[in-house]
């Protein structure tokens, strides 16, 4: 019994040695993907192909009301001959909507191909930008702070975001970070007020 909890012991001292070997940080990749105009250029013409493509559906269905509130209105006066017509031009008319509709915004569709074709070499570079970085400070884990991976506190000590983004070039967005209230960032060295003081008074002795 004595032997097994030992052993339990030893174990646990070894995954809490192993843990505490791992060394890790985060980046906030909407910061970054913000202070870079490829990506915004990209997100731009992105955003453009959607609204186009998402008029051109609203316009579908724009035709099929019309359609829909003209056979209401004309529908005592029609045979039953001309109403299927006027049905079955309005079932094609909201087949081919749908269709069109997943063809563009399907899970496959044409603005996922526009999205891989504008955005995905933009966030391949910053992918290779942070693998650089998460390699030179020899880095086990580096976690995206904006994404939905829930983080309920994140010491700014384990921040490398600044790095990242020097990484890929943008060195006039670095250290534009404002801090947590009330902590220090890890270039950050705050000196307390009375040690200034201090020096402030034995240099004036010395002067003296």
């Amino acid at each position: 019994m004595k032997i097994r909890l030992l052993l339990l012991i030893l174990q646990a001292v070894l995954v809490t040695q192993v843990t505490y070997a791992q060394k890790f940080g985060y980046l906030d990749m909407e910061y970054v993907t913000g202070k870079m105009p490829e990506y915004q250029k990209a997100q731009g013409d992105l955003d453009k192909f959607s609204e186009r493509w998402a008029k051109e559906i609203q316009d579908k269905y724009t035709e099929i009301d019309r359609l829909q509130r003209l056979y209401q209105a004309e529908e005592v006066l029609l045979t039953d001959e001309m109403k299927r017509k006027r049905q079955q031009e309005i079932s094609d008319k909201e087949r081919e909507a749908r269709e069109y509709n997943n063809k563009i915004f399907g899970e496959s569709g044409l603005l996922f191909q526009k999205k891989k074709e504008l955005i995905k070499p933009v966030t391949d570079l910053i992918y290779k930008g942070m693998e650089r970085v998460a390699r030179q400070k020899r880095l086990d884990f580096l976690f995206d702070k904006s994404s939905d991976f829930v983080v309920v506190y994140a010491n700014p000590v384990h921040d490398y975001t600044d790095y990242v983004m020097e990484e890929l070039g943008l060195n006039d967005a670095k250290n534009n970070k404002v801090p947590p209230a009330g902590v220090s960032t890890p270039t950050e060295q705050t000196t307390p007020p009375d040690k200034k003081a201090g020096t402030t008074t034995k240099s004036n002795k010395t002067k003296q």
